[in-house]
C-alpha cells in the first residue's frame, strides 16, 4: 500500500465521495423551511456549491438558483449539471451579488470552511447584505463542544473498475476557535491499494456563539438535524439546521 496525495484536484471524485447523500430530501426540507419562514421569492444562491446537486433540485422546484464555491473545477463540474445556473468563483466570506436574494444555502457544514470566527462573521454579514427582506439564510453547522473525536462516516462505490472507501470524521481539541475535517480514500484496483490523506481546517463555534454572531440581525430559528421533519433542536444534539430570516428595517 502506498499513502501518498493520491488526488491533488477533488472535484473528479467529489460526487463519488458523496454518492450516499440525499441531496434531493435536503433541497426539499430547506425549501419546506423557506415557505415556513421566507418572503416567498425565489432566488436562491448555494454558498460552496461544489458540483451542484442542491442547485439543481433548487431548480428543478422552480428557483432561480446559482451558486459560489472557491474551486473552479467544481464549478466547472456545476456548470454541466445546471447550464440554466450562474456560478461564480469567489469567497463566501466576501461574496457579492448583482441583484437581491431570497434564500441563500450553505449546506453540508460548508459554513465551517470559514477561516476562524472573524471570517464566520464576514460570511455572516455577507449573506444579510446579500438579501432582501424577509430573506433566508439556511445552513447546518455542529457545535464544537459536541464533537466525538472517535466517531466517522464510511462508505465505499465503485468507478472505472476500481474500489473506493471513503472516510471523514470531525476533530476537536476541546479548546479555541479550530477543528478540523479528516478524510481519507482508498483506491484500490488490479489488486494495488492507494491511500490519500486530508486535513482540512475549519471554524469551531458553539451553537451559543454562532447564535450570538446571528441575532444582531437575523431572527434565528434552529432545528434538528433531521432532513425528514420539522423539529426544534432540543438543545442537547450536536448537529442543528439554523434557519436565520433577515431582520425588518437593517439594511
Amino acid at each position: 500500500m502506498s499513502v501518498n496525495a493520491l488526488y491533488t484536484d477533488l472535484s473528479g471524485y467529489y460526487d463519488l465521495m458523496c454518492v450516499d447523500i440525499d441531496y434531493q430530501a435536503q433541497s426539499h426540507a430547506i425549501r419546506r423551511l423557506h415557505q415556513i419562514f421566507g418572503n416567498e421569492g425565489k432566488r436562491h444562491l448555494d454558498l460552496a456549491c461544489g458540483t451542484g446537486p442542491h442547485v439543481r433540485h433548487f431548480l428543478d422546484a422552480g428557483y432561480t438558483s446559482s451558486g459560489l464555491d472557491i474551486n473552479q473545477p467544481m464549478l466547472d463540474i456545476a456548470a454541466q449539471r445546471c447550464p440554466e445556473a450562474h456560478f461564480s468563483l469567489q469567497d463566501m466570506s466576501s461574496f457579492e451579488v448583482d441583484e437581491p436574494l431570497d434564500l441563500i444555502t450553505c449546506l453540508l457544514y460548508s459554513i465551517h470552511y470559514s477561516d476562524g470566527l472573524d471570517k464566520l462573521g464576514d460570511c455572516i454579514a455577507s449573506a444579510h447584505r446579500a438579501l432582501n427582506e424577509g430573506g433566508v439564510f439556511c445552513f447546518n453547522a455542529v457545535d464544537k463542544q459536541r464533537i466525538n473525536n472517535a466517531l466517522s462516516a464510511k462508505h465505499t462505490a465503485q468507478q472505472a473498475g476500481a474500489t473506493f472507501s471513503f472516510c471523514s470524521g470531525w476533530h476537536y481539541s476541546g479548546q479555541g476557535a479550530r477543528q478540523s475535517l479528516r478524510l481519507s480514500i482508498e483506491k484500490t484496483e488490479a489488486g494495488k491499494t492507494q491511500m490519500w490523506n486530508d486535513e482540512h481546517p475549519m471554524v469551531a463555534v458553539s451553537f451559543s456563539e454562532l447564535i450570538a454572531l446571528l441575532e444582531p440581525t437575523f431572527e434565528v430559528h434552529v432545528f434538528e438535524h433531521d432532513y425528514q421533519t420539522i423539529t426544534p433542536w432540543d438543545n442537547v444534539s450536536g448537529n442543528a439546521i439554523f434557519v436565520c430570516v433577515k431582520r425588518e428595517g437593517l439594511a
